[in-house]
């Protein structure tokens, strides 16, 4: 929490205004018993109505007083409170966004997730709660045991037993809980996990008429959250009732000794109501105390795993001062020098000694089977990842020279899942390409064969796609996404797989656009067909991480086997357009 707190420096003015209204509300309630002692002595048993009265007034007025103190200070924390969550939401939102592929992989998405949503709202309630109680609660407790002295000694001695008792019960249940908070949230992240695969692969799971079982999975997983919860509301739950049994002993104890004095003649009835409503008044602060230190375990377990995530250290350098956008006419685009790669506790390499250039202007295909490091390779030219050993250099120059943002903003990238956002057609195009006007981005869907598709839906270009683009084919999405590259204006233009829901004939079109553009725009088609690559000016097969072969369709016709063997096991159809 203590590395959190630099977020509240923009709100100290609120931190001291709303804990000393809060002080200032609780002083005046301090007075209270004491008017009510003179309303009780000084009017009812002597008769006297105007005593009453006056008092009555000053007892309204305390109210009114107290009344305007609280609102005042509940104002003023939660601005601060609301403020600090946003300073921390806003920084943990861009910490995440810079992680690398490997920091998203070590923290998990549906973690990080839940960092962003319930660990902050956590935090948050957590602050303002602290703002409001925490120095008022021990002012009163305290404030009361000085006034019960002032009224009288020996009644007062039940006072300073009964508190410090119960801030031993406090503190002992508040240091049992704050790791069982801790695993809550961890189970919490793992029941989020659960939800997100199953919203996203919920066609999958109908295909195999899963449900039930996931259903079933979730079910235990929930179980197991609630049981947690359960155990631990449990031991936190203790904290109140333990609270009023002490207290109650306290008061009987108070109401008893105080009958005597007024039998004795040493209090008024007037005083022993005071003592009574001072003892109410400590019971009442240690239940919201108790309560307060259970909202606080929440939000210190909430806040080591933000802090956790905030502290995370890069795994890649961002030391480059190249930009590379200036280096961009280059006739060398891309040389892979001995790379190798594996990803992060994985048993064995993705890639393994892979050499080859790129010159300007190129159509370079990559094919292999499932497993051989195709993606990999785009990832080490994106920089999502650096080369385990060996070298890769982007425009002649080693990649880690450039700057991470210019080498994003240099090279096009297509994934292979095609990922939209909701938002209009427009939005989703201007995504990488901000200054582009309407018809740059009308090119970028001719060249991406998306044209139709946006000129049949109502509004063109202000078509609102729903969320992951789901109003559309996946074929459609495709060429919305390549399309949203091709507006980037790029000289580099990476296809991960990306028209595999392209039918043949519109494959070949996109094909024989992007050919169209070979004087500015060097192309990698990274796919499983044949047909797509082999019009390339260089195709690179890989096998279990190694390029085995190097060259034009019909130079590995003869002379690599694996290539032969993926022409071998293409369809029919593939082979007859081969």
């Amino acid at each position: 929490m203590k590395s959190l707190l630099k977020y509240l420096k923009n709100y100290k003015l609120e931190c001291a205004i709303a804990p000393a209204f809060k002080m200032l509300e609780a002083l005046f309630e301090l007075f209270v018993p004491l008017v009510m002692t003179g309303i009780i002595d000084d009017g009812i048993k002597k008769m006297n109505k105007t005593v009453v009265y006056k008092n009555g007034l000053i007892l309204v007025a305390l109210g009114l007083i107290g009344l305007t103190c609280s609102l005042i200070a509940q104002f003023f924390a939660a601005k601060a409170a609301i403020g600090f969550s946003k300073g921390v939401r806003k920084d943990l939102f861009a910490k995440i966004m810079s992680f690398s592929h490997e920091n998203v992989d070590k923290q998990g998405a549906s973690s990080l997730i839940t960092r962003m949503t319930n660990d902050i709202n956590s935090v948050q309630n957590g602050v303002n709660m602290v703002l409001r109680l925490l120095l008022r609660s021990p002012f009163i407790v305290f404030g009361a045991m000085i006034m019960a002295f002032t009224i009288n000694v020996k009644a007062a001695i039940i006072f300073t037993v009964i508190i410090p008792a119960l801030f031993v019960i406090v503190i002992y249940i508040t240091f049992s809980t704050i790791p069982r908070y801790k695993n809550i949230q961890k189970k919490l992240d793992s029941l989020t996990l659960h939800v997100r695969e199953n919203l996203s692969g919920a066609r999958v799971i109908r295909a195999f008429d899963a449900a039930d079982d996931e259903e079933a999975d979730f079910a235990k997983d929930n179980d197991d959250f609630l049981r947690m919860n359960k155990v631990t509301a449990g031991i936190s739950a203790v904290l109140n009732p333990a609270t009023l049994i002490l207290v109650n002993l306290a008061l009987m104890v108070v109401i008893w000794q105080g009958g005597n004095f007024v039998f004795e003649g040493v209090l008024t009835s007037g005083l022993v109501v005071a003592l009574i409503n001072y003892m109410s008044q400590i019971l009442i602060e240690l239940v919201k105390l108790t309560n307060l230190f259970v909202t606080i375990n929440k939000a210190l377990a909430s806040a080591s795993r933000i802090s956790a995530t905030l502290e995370v250290g890069e795994t890649l350098s961002d030391d480059g001062k190249l930009n590379a956008l200036d280096c961009k006419d280059s006739s060398e685009v891309l040389s892979f020098d001995n790379v190798s790669f594996s990803y992060p506790d994985a048993s064995g390499e993705s890639l393994e000694d892979v050499s080859f250039k790129v010159t300007k202007g190129q159509t370079v295909g990559i094919i292999g089977g499932t497993g051989s490091g195709k993606t990999t390779l785009s990832h080490l030219l994106m920089r999502f990842y650096d080369a385990t050993e060996g070298e890769v250099k982007l425009f002649g120059n080693p990649i880690k020279d450039y700057s991470l943002s210019s080498v994003r903003k240099s090279v096009s990238y297509v994934p292979q899942k095609a990922q939209l956002f909701s938002g209009t057609v427009r939005e989703n195009l201007l995504l990488g390409a901000s200054g582009a006007d309407d018809d740059k981005l009308w090119e970028a869907l001719r060249l991406a064969e998306a044209k139709e598709i946006v000129e049949n839906k109502e509004n063109k270009l202000d078509y609102v796609l729903t969320e992951a683009g789901a109003n559309l084919s996946g074929g459609q999405r495709q060429r919305l996404t390549i399309a949203r590259a091709l507006a980037e204006d790029n000289s580099v233009l990476i296809l991960d797989d990306s028209s595999s829901a392209l039918d043949y004939a519109t494959d070949a079109r996109l094909r024989a656009n992007l050919r169209s553009l070979k004087d500015k725009l060097t192309v990698f088609i990274i796919s499983q067909r044949v047909i797509s690559i082999k019009d390339a000016d260089m195709i690179i097969v890989l096998d279990d991480g190694k390029a085995v072969g190097i060259g034009t369709h019909n130079a590995l016709l003869s002379n690599c086997e694996v290539y032969k063997e993926i022409v071998a096991s293409q369809s029919k159809k593939e082979e007859s357009a081969v």
